[in-house]
């Protein structure tokens, strides 16, 4: 079996799928926090 030595994997790929992740999430936050501003200017 190989032996594993730390900080060699190329983990390009895997931080592109993080910072993707990290930028859907803020956008649906802010698209829900707009969502819920909106419905309550609508119903009051």
């Amino acid at each position: 079996m190989a032996e594993h030595k730390h900080g060699e994997m190329d983990i390009e790929v895997q931080e592109k799928t993080y910072e993707g992740f990290i930028n859907f999430t803020k956008w649906s936050v802010v698209a829900i926090i707009a969502i819920l501003i909106f419905m309550a200017l609508v119903n009051a």
